[in-house]
């Protein structure tokens, strides 16, 4: 057994989430949802040591992100991801003596609480344009929504830098442990 394999078995049976739910509502790539359950997992415990989490992904066309993307935030268009943070930031502050994201993740008060919607049909452009997978933007989506829930903010260009530097190195930590294209389901679009 490889030791990403027996670190997520331990992972899995010392895991407190109390929920870690997917919709997929959209056509356009069928989605290997268990193999993401597995990788987000790991990612909360052993890479962010999130203690106890709730969260939903919605995998959304474009169309149903327009929506979502305009009826939220007033933006027109689709976009790759949207992440709803149902913890309130006083709730944060007041559990956190600092405002260090690293230091509001390892707070027990704290769980993770939200809900990201993840556009595919994105994941699969931004993938041509940046030449990599579709699986794993679409994994990095839901490592980015995962860092939003965790305090890590992307609005100012210095909280961006720093957002984007963790993001990098969770999905470089994530590839070298799992075969990120095992996302796509067998007999699915390429």
């Amino acid at each position: 057994m490889s030791s990403a394999a027996s670190s997520l078995k331990r992972a899995e049976a010392r895991a407190p989430l109390a929920s870690l739910t997917f919709r997929n509502r959209q056509r356009d790539r069928r989605l290997n949802l268990p193999f993401l359950r597995r990788i987000l997992r790991h990612v909360l415990t052993e890479q962010l040591c999130v203690p106890a989490a709730e969260l939903c992904f919605h995998f959304v066309s474009a169309e149903e992100m327009a929506r979502v993307n305009w009826q939220f935030l007033q933006h027109e268009g689709s976009t790759d991801v949207i992440t709803f943070d149902y913890v309130a930031d006083d709730v944060r502050r007041r559990n956190s003596s600092q405002p260090d994201p690293v230091r509001l993740l390892t707070s027990a008060a704290t769980p993770l609480n939200g809900e990201a919607f993840i556009c595919v049909a994105d994941a699969v452009k931004q993938a041509r344009e940046f030449g990599t997978s579709w699986q794993s933007e679409v994994i990095r989506y839901a490592v980015h929504a995962l860092l939003h829930l965790c305090g890590y903010d992307d609005l100012q260009p210095a909280k961006r830098r720093v957002m984007k530097c963790e993001e990098n190195r969770l999905m470089r930590e994530l590839a070298q442990a799992f075969d990120l294209d095992q996302l796509q389901t067998p007999n699915s679009k390429p």
